[in-house]
């Protein structure tokens, strides 16, 4: 078994899980907000992080970046736990798995908008701080983890690949606990790619809505401690597919989706009719929602909750795995009996072209504490995760 001891978060709901919990279940509260950061001046919503984050001062110059202060400010939280983990098992049996799209790319816009203006670098810019490995490497620096230490570039799947290799670690009997998650920040470099795509939806996101026009770009960090060791919640199943449909653009009949929904559904040895929540990838770009709504019918139906919850964070890109896994996490502990879930923020404007599914009303809840949740995240290339977590 995979359980999930610990969780560090962060995010534009709030820097600490409590906070976080809240503001998803019992406000519920977005954290899109209008920002001329990172475009040019041109006003934009953004999931952006507002809290003060960690100085860390201890990081050496190639590994300073607000991406991995975004991550030190989720592993603050666990540290301790992290730390025992070190001592019980050892540094060469605790591993680390994150995943990233882009990592410290903003550091690298903001050192070469430095050299057009000055004629030069500042001081305080490494290119190290843009390297994909950067989150790990600062992770087992800092901690003196010599286990495998290593990171997932798989666009939207990245921390959700992430998290299942984390779980294959630990089966194949190489680590005894692994601190997996995902980090990923702000930049213009990624705004700027979104809006060639044509994207970027200038009002909140609007998942499955016949008005939905694109997402919002969002950043933050989740950190889980992951081991044998008995805990509330475990990763029950994990499924990975490729349909490799189209460079950006998913299979329109949802058939990668489909089939990562399946083997996570087969690892966990459930049926679909067991699942009592899914946090869907829901990004509200015209092919994303038609694809995996198709999917999400095929195999459930339209009776179990589902919601996504993207107009709440934005879309974290390489951490949005493992942050919609901690969503999933907070609603499954012993203090919701209720099973209250994310509700589907949007207009209420179904389209009629998508199959109708169980979109999540303000104030529900299952009436029981939730048994088994299930998230998806797919990504560009056609790579696509569905993650199983299950209650003890």
């Amino acid at each position: 078994m995979f359980y999930l001891n610990h969780l560090g978060l962060v995010c534009s709901l709030g820097r600490a899980s409590a906070q976080v919990k809240h503001s998803m279940l019992d406000l519920p509260y977005s954290g899109i907000r209008i920002s001329t950061d990172y475009c040019d001046g041109f006003p934009l919503p953004l999931g952006k992080v507002v809290s003060d984050l960690p100085v860390c001062d201890f990081l050496s110059l190639r590994d300073n970046s607000r991406n991995n202060r975004l991550l030190f400010a989720a592993l603050e939280q666990i540290r301790p736990a992290v730390d025992n983990a070190i001592e019980a098992f050892g540094a060469h049996r605790v591993g680390i798995i994150i995943g990233t799209s882009t990592s410290g790319i903003a550091e690298s816009e903001a050192a070469f908008r430095h050299r057009v203006q000055q004629g030069e670098f500042p001081e305080q810019f490494h290119y190290c701080q843009q390297e994909l490995a950067s989150p790990a490497a600062a992770l087992a620096s800092v901690l003196g983890i010599c286990g495998p230490a290593y990171v997932h570039s798989n666009a939207c799947a990245s921390s959700a690949k992430a998290m299942a290799g984390a779980a294959r670690l630990i089966h194949m009997g190489i680590c005894d606990a692994v601190l997996t998650g995902g980090v990923d920040s702000l930049s213009s470099f990624v705004l700027s790619g979104f809006m060639a795509l044509e994207s970027i939806s200038t009002e909140r996101c609007n998942p499955m809505s016949v008005n939905r026009c694109g997402i919002n770009i969002g950043e933050g960090a989740a950190l889980f401690l992951m081991s044998r060791k008995p805990a509330t919640v475990a990763l029950r199943g994990w499924g990975e597919s490729s349909d490799g449909y189209h460079i950006s653009a998913p299979s329109p009949d949802g058939s990668g989706a489909t089939l990562s929904i399946q083997k996570a559904l087969q690892r966990a040895g459930i049926t679909s009719g067991e699942i009592d929540y899914i946090n869907m990838h829901g990004t509200a770009t015209l092919q994303n929602d038609a694809m995996e709504s198709k999917a999400i019918y095929a195999l459930f139906g339209d009776t179990v909750a589902v919601s996504s919850t993207k107009p709440m964070t934005g879309h974290t890109l390489g951490a949005a795995g493992a942050i919609e896994a901690a969503l999933c996490w907070l609603a499954m502990q012993d203090d919701n009996p209720s099973g209250k879930v994310p509700e589907h923020l949007w207009d209420g404007q179904a389209d009629p072209e998508l199959p109708l599914l169980n979109l999540v009303a303000s104030g529900f809840g299952t009436g029981y504490p939730l048994r088994w949740c299930l998230s998806n995240s797919f990504a560009f290339g056609g790579s696509n995760v569905t993650l199983i977590f299950g209650r003890e």
